[in-house]
């Protein structure tokens, strides 16, 4: 059964070190505290693109939830809302992209 997932693409702050502190210390735990429904959350830091130019995003966080409709009303909660505010407020290079993605997962 594929999963559901929300994708936050953060670009590239303004300053890093910044970001960074307010990402770990804030971000992170509202995001532990007050997104209903996750069973898991997968934040990526990007190093580059594959041939070594900068990449455009400088985080990806990946928000798991058990179905589409749980993510929904989690983004709808008050809770939710006040995250997505504080992920955009955060993004000093830019509005981040807000993805809803299915995953399938194949194990070799």
């Amino acid at each position: 059964m594929a999963g559901i997932k929300l994708i936050v693409a953060y670009p590239t702050p303004k300053d890093v070190d910044a970001f960074e502190t307010r990402y770990n210390e804030e971000h992170i735990p509202m995001a532990a505290e007050k997104l209903a429904g996750k069973t898991k959350l997968v934040a990526s830091k990007i190093l580059s693109m594959a041939d070594g130019s900068p990449a455009p995003f400088y985080r990806i966080a990946e928000v798991h939830f058990p179905s589409a409709e749980v993510l929904q009303a989690c983004a709808e909660s008050e809770g939710g809302q006040e995250t997505i505010g504080h992920a955009i407020e955060i993004s000093t290079g830019g509005t981040p992209l807000f993805m809803v993605a299915e995953e399938e997962v194949i194990t070799f």
